[in-house]
C-alpha cells in the first residue's frame, strides 16, 4: 500500500497488485472501497476501453483505476471526465515535461498524433470509478489507429507513476467541485486540441458525422460544426483528420 501525503492529509491510498481481470471492475465491485483509493495492476487480463473494446495489457505499461463517490450539490458526473483528462495530462507532464501531450476528445491522450493513453470511467449508483492506461514503456498494435509509448521522453516503472496520477487527481477532483463548470471546460480546451480542428465522430454503429470542433458544452459535451449547424456530441469515437498539405 503506497500512500501520498500533503500538509500531512491522506490524498489515496494506492493497492499495486500483479494481476488482475480488470481495475475498473473490481474497484467498483468492492463494497470497502471509498473514494481516494487506487488499484494499480502490473498486468490486466481483460482490460477493456470505450465501446467494449479490448484494452492490451503490455508489460511496463501503467493500468490503474480510482474511486469517486458522487455527493449532494456535485457538478454534472459527466463532466467529471474533464477532471478526469486534465488529472492525465498534469501526471504525465510531471513524468515526462518535454513530451508535449494533449487531450483528444472524449477521453485520449496524445503525443505527436498517436494515442499515449485512455481514460474509460464507468458508474454504478452513486459511485464512479475513473480507468487510466498509459503506455509508459510499449505502444500497443492497434488496427487503424497510431499508438505510441512515453518511453522515449521518460523511464518510470507503474508503481512510481501511480503517485503522480493519484496527486494530480486528488486535486482535479477538488477543482471538479469547487470551480464552475464553464472554468473546467476551458482549462480542458486549453490543453486539448483547437477550436476548428476538422475530425470525424463514429457512433459504434456504423454511422460517421464529419465536421470540425467547435468547443465543449458545460458538461464536457462536444459540440460538432458540421456546416450546417452544431451538433452536441455526448458519447462517439473521434478521428482527428491530419492537416491538410502546405
Amino acid at each position: 500500500m503506497v500512500g501520498e501525503r500533503s500538509g500531512g492529509a491522506l490524498l489515496s491510498r494506492i493497492r499495486v497488485i500483479d494481476t488482475t481481470g480488470s481495475t475498473n471492475s473490481d474497484l467498483l465491485g468492492d463494497p470497502a472501497a471509498v473514494e481516494g483509493d487506487w488499484l494499480v495492476a502490473r498486468r490486466q487480463e481483460a482490460g477493456r476501453g470505450r465501446q467494449g473494446r479490448e484494452w492490451q495489457s503490455l508489460e511496463g505499461n501503467f493500468f490503474g483505476s480510482t474511486l469517486v463517490s458522487l455527493k449532494e450539490g456535485d457538478p454534472e458526473a459527466a463532466s467529471l471526465s474533464l477532471a478526469a483528462g486534465l488529472a492525465l495530462v498534469d501526471a504525465v507532464e510531471l513524468a515526462a515535461p518535454q513530451a508535449g501531450v494533449t487531450l483528444k476528445w472524449p477521453n485520449d491522450l496524445m503525443l505527436d498524433g498517436a494515442k499515449v493513453a485512455g481514460i474509460l470511467l464507468e458508474r454504478s449508483g452513486d459511485r464512479i470509478v475513473a480507468g487510466f492506461g498509459v503506455n509508459l514503456a510499449v505502444a500497443p498494435e492497434i488496427e487503424g489507429r497510431a499508438t505510441t509509448s512515453l518511453a522515449d521522453h521518460v523511464q518510470m516503472a507503474p508503481q512510481a507513476f501511480a503517485p503522480l496520477l493519484a496527486g494530480a487527481f486528488a486535486r482535479m477532483l477538488s477543482a471538479w467541485r469547487s470551480s464552475t463548470p464553464s472554468a473546467l471546460s476551458m482549462a480542458w480546451m486549453q490543453r486539448g486540441h483547437p477550436v476548428g480542428t476538422p475530425l470525424t465522430v463514429h457512433d459504434g454503429e456504423g454511422r460517421a458525422l464529419g465536421g470540425s470542433f467547435a468547443g465543449l458544452e458545460e458538461d464536457g459535451a462536444m459540440r460538432l460544426d458540421t456546416g450546417d449547424g452544431v451538433h452536441v456530441i455526448r458519447a462517439g469515437d473521434v478521428m482527428l483528420s491530419p492537416p491538410p498539405e502546405a
